[in-house]
């Protein structure tokens, strides 16, 4: 039993309209679903990721609109890591950054930035294995597009506190931290001394990070997690996956979540993100839910109907390209993701 790398990571903004612009446009992700946030319906929550919504390229915000901009202290996660297949992307990022008054620090194979809220990120050439999870935008060229998570790091003063829960959870010493690794991706885990100051939860900060569980494992990283000296929620049914959550020593919140039901349950794949999209429990209560939050575009479907239709023509076949990440095979994804939920047993499925 192991863990499947990073699953999804939760941050904060105070201007939905402009996240969307950032993540949707510039970062060239797919906005693939608007929703709320299920423990607080009057906020948004909109995921961004892959062309199929994939877990392992899954970022994802809670609007607090106008909330102030925060700042990463200890307990919490300061930079997200991705993966990019080489030193061209790094250049071609650089450029289009520098071109949307994001500039970048450049280092070999490497390149940092922060988004309009602060919250700091890292390109990184990556050589694996591991599917790339990328999303389809037409000034994005695909051999240079973001492909999935490839770490997170976060501030602590005492690392050394979190190795009973990390081992219990299956992390391996890396060079650079804790690894993890399934099947299918794996993902790093990193520790960084805390700055003087203290951290203060606003726009631009990470709420939490999930880790990916098989569906039918689920209750069972519940039982590690305790074993490791974690008090793991109950299982929470989050509709598109379902959920525990536990602060590891650090005080970093961290989530296991599952590889499915998945994004596609509620809206076909090729709408994905479109419209408001709301867990059947809050559908009663639609017209009062979209009353409080902001209308947003999706810059996708502000595309022109010709540069819109070139990027999606054949997303399928491109996904496969071993040029996009060493060694990877050509696959469709949605019969992947289907494969990843028929390898737990039925009473593991939705609608037990």
């Amino acid at each position: 039993m192991r863990l499947e790398g990073i699953h999804h990571i939760t941050a904060i903004t105070g201007d939905a309209e402009r996240n969307v612009d950032f993540y949707a446009d510039v970062l060239g992700l797919r906005l693939v679903k608007k929703t709320v946030n299920q423990d607080d319906p009057s906020v948004y929550h909109l995921f961004y990721a892959d062309e199929h919504g994939s877990p392992g390229a899954d970022l994802t915000f809670f609007e607090y609109r106008g909330a102030a901009p925060g700042r990463a202290g200890a307990g919490m996660v300061h930079r997200i890591v991705w993966r990019v297949a080489s030193e061209e992307a790094i250049g071609f990022w650089e450029e289009r950054l520098a071109g949307r008054d994001a500039p970048a620090t450049r280092t070999a194979g490497r390149l940092r930035f922060s988004d309009p809220e602060g919250l700091d990120h890292e390109l990184k050439v990556v050589r694996t294995d591991d599917v790339p999870l990328i999303a389809d935008h037409p000034q994005v060229p695909a051999e240079v597009a973001l492909q999935g998570f490839h770490a997170a790091r976060a501030y602590s003063a005492s690392p050394e506190a979190s190795k009973p829960l990390l081992e219990a959870l299956g992390f391996t010493r890396d060079e650079d931290g804790w690894e993890v690794r399934g099947e299918r991706r794996s993902g790093l885990w990193a520790y960084d001394g805390p700055p003087m100051a203290p951290g203060r939860p606003g726009g631009g900060t990470v709420h939490h990070i999930a880790w990916a569980s098989e569906m039918c494992e689920h209750e069972a990283w519940w039982r590690r997690a305790q074993e490791g000296g974690a008090r793991p929620t109950n299982v929470i049914d989050r509709f598109w996956f379902r959920s525990i959550y536990f602060r590891e020593p650090s005080g970093v919140l961290f989530e296991i979540a599952t590889l499915g039901p998945g994004f596609d349950t509620d809206e076909p794949l090729e709408h994905l993100g479109e419209r408001l999209v709301l867990p059947p429990r809050f559908e009663s209560a639609r017209e009062q839910i979209e009353a409080q939050l902001t209308p947003i575009e999706n810059p996708r479907t502000a595309l022109s109907g010709d540069e819109h239709r070139g990027a999606r023509a054949s997303p399928a076949p491109r996904a496969g390209k071993a040029r996009r990440g060493a060694g990877a095979a050509a696959r469709p994804r949605r019969r992947r993701a289907r494969s990843v939920i028929s390898s737990c047993s039925a009473g593991s499925r939705r609608g037990r």
